[in-house]
């Protein structure tokens, strides 16, 4: 094996049996945080790259503090005249953890347990070497999602594309603060899900709207190969249905908070009431506002079987009424069809913005609960095509703010089936995303069940806390360059990937919908516009024009 000059001299071992030092001048600054070097070790009679991560970097020898007294003079012009050896005067020792030489066939890393000897010499691994080893996918590949290109390399010299398999089958997560780019990275993941060598099935729950530009790939070409173009279906708001009957005794519960015991337990009678009397489990609100009148104890009242006059009856009627009957998202008869919503090649949008917090949490409970139910039933044949719950390939359900779904120390009824689906969804094929700007108020048992992470720039001393105990594969060293991650930088780690490696996201191809607003420009196109002309004719209306209402002094125009 033929090898360039190296870079460095082992040293000797580390802190710990994983770790090595080695010294090195690095007058070129190439040897960075979280770059990868190797040695060279006989493992079974043959010679191998045994890879390791630079996870420490501190001076050894440095120039003497009388040469840095001018800072008109660099320091090394007097080495040269005082007769120093200026390339010899700075040494650095750096610590590397071994990751180990990568087997194919095991597809991970084999750590060899024998560290380095000293005097061995140190490489920096070449961009051939890393692009074989990193991913456990290439770029293009079918099952491959290119998401970006190694970070302390030049733009694209080393691309790093997850493995679909690994996060479609034990669940993702993307984390980061406001601003770092998770929306913008998450939109890089749906576009190479939707790329021809994937064609996935997948659902998008948006409380603010952000994706909708993603329907610019049906009409790029970059996404079309053959007779396959990608579908983009949005549901806006007044587009969406639950079904009443749809909803589970927890949904209703949650939907009509402080409810009294006795509410309780009359709802709950109620509700098994109108399960009963369903027919083929189909009921209406006025069939369930019925159940209610039915199944109110005491004094009855008349044939309905109701005394008007019991307060828990007519209170329980009047939240019903509120909560369901007021709702334009709850409905008798219609509902989001399974089949509308997944077909391999399609992603759907679900817009959340402008609807309550405690309605959404419930629409993204009974989807979940329904595709969970939907591949739990036709992976054991016990339904058929052309049922409603039949669902014959494996979906991918993205949450955006999915601390608001799981929420840490607090009960929401899309806690428990998101638990559900991330311990046993796997074996359904039913998998996962969760994007959130708080991991500290997200779950922690929900977190840890994400074996892909994605984690960009994040600040909050509680949120680095909740990421260091849910999050396994992430090294002590990669969590403290967390703090320092500019925009586009990511560390990922898990099942997708051979090592966590740290990342610059490449750009999407269709435009992003999450841009922060730019309230300068705002204020200066009003009055580009023509803002105070306008107010000014406005002031000139003629009185009678105007509607004065009193009660609070503010003028609005007819």
């Amino acid at each position: 094996m033929t090898e360039s000059a190296g870079i460095g001299t082992v040293k000797g071992p580390g802190e710990t049996p994983n770790d090595y030092l080695f010294i090195a001048p690095d007058p070129e600054r190439r040897v960075k945080h979280g770059e990868f070097v190797y040695y060279l070790a006989d493992v079974d009679g043959e010679l191998r790259a045994i890879l390791g991560r630079v996870t420490g970097r501190r001076p050894v020898k440095l120039f003497p503090d009388s040469f840095l007294a001018d800072p008109s003079v660099p320091p090394a012009s007097v080495a040269e005249l005082l007769g120093y050896d200026s390339d010899a005067t700075e040494l650095f020792e750096i610590t590397v953890t071994v990751l180990g030489y990568h087997s194919g066939q095991m597809g991970d890393f084999i750590n060899p347990r024998v560290p380095p000897a000293g005097g061995s010499p140190v490489y920096i691994a070449s961009d051939e070497l890393l692009v074989q080893v990193l991913s456990k996918r290439r770029k293009g590949a079918r099952g491959s999602a290119f998401i970006g290109s190694l970070l302390s390399r030049a733009e694209d010299a080393v691309p790093v594309a997850l493995d679909v398999r690994g996060f479609t089958g034990t669940h993702l997560a993307v984390i980061a603060s406001t601003g770092s780019g998770k929306s913008y990275l998450a939109g890089v993941l749906l576009e190479e899900l939707m790329m021809p060598h994937n064609r996935a099935s997948v659902l998008v729950v948006d409380p603010h709207g952000e994706y909708a530009t993603l329907q610019e790939m049906m009409n790029l070409g970059a996404f079309v190969e053959g007779n396959y173009k990608p579908r983009v279906r949005i549901f806006r708001p007044d587009q969406l249905r639950v079904r009443i009957d749809s909803l589970t005794l927890a949904d209703l519960r949650y939907l009509l908070p402080n409810l009294s015991e006795k509410m309780h337990y009359q709802l709950g009678r109620a509700f098994a009431f109108a399960q009963r009397s369903a027919k083929n489990g189909h009921y209406t609100l006025e069939q369930l506002l019925f159940a209610v009148r039915q199944s109110a104890e005491g004094k009855k009242g008349d044939e309905n079987g109701f005394d008007e006059e019991d307060p828990t009856t007519g209170a329980l009627i009047w939240r019903l009424h509120a909560a369901l009957g007021n709702s334009r998202i709850f409905h008798d008869f219609e509902n989001l069809e399974l089949d509308e919503l997944f077909k391999p090649g399609q992603c759907t949008i679900i817009q959340l913005n402008e609807i309550d917090r405690r309605e959404q949490q419930v629409i993204a409970a009974t989807l979940l609960r329904r595709v969970y139910q939907a591949r739990m039933e036709t992976s054991k044949g016990a339904v058929e095509r052309g049922d409603h719950n039949h669902l014959p390939y494996p979906v991918f359900c993205l949450l955006e703010e999915a601390h608001n779904y799981a929420p840490a120390n607090a009960d929401a009824v899309s806690s428990d089936v998101l638990k559900t689906i991330l311990s046993e969804g796997r074996k359904f094929g039913v998998s996962i995303g969760l994007i959130t700007q708080r991991p500290g108020k997200l779950d922690g048992d929900v977190l840890s069940q994400c074996m892909t992470q994605c984690i960009m720039r994040i600040t909050n001393p509680i949120d680095q806390t909740r990421i260091a105990e849910s999050v396994e594969s992430v090294g002590r060293d990669l969590l403290r360059e967390l703090p320092s991650l500019s925009k586009g930088q990511v560390i990922v780690s898990g099942a997708s990937v051979n090592t966590p490696v740290m990342l610059k996201v490449r750009r999407r191809i269709t435009q992003h919908g999450g841009q922060d607003l730019d309230a300068p420009a705002e204020w200066m196109r009003w009055f580009e516009q023509g803002g105070p002309a306008q107010e000014a004719r406005a002031e000139a209306m003629p009185v009678e024009k105007k509607i004065n209402y009193e009660d609070d002094g503010d003028v609005l125009w007819a």
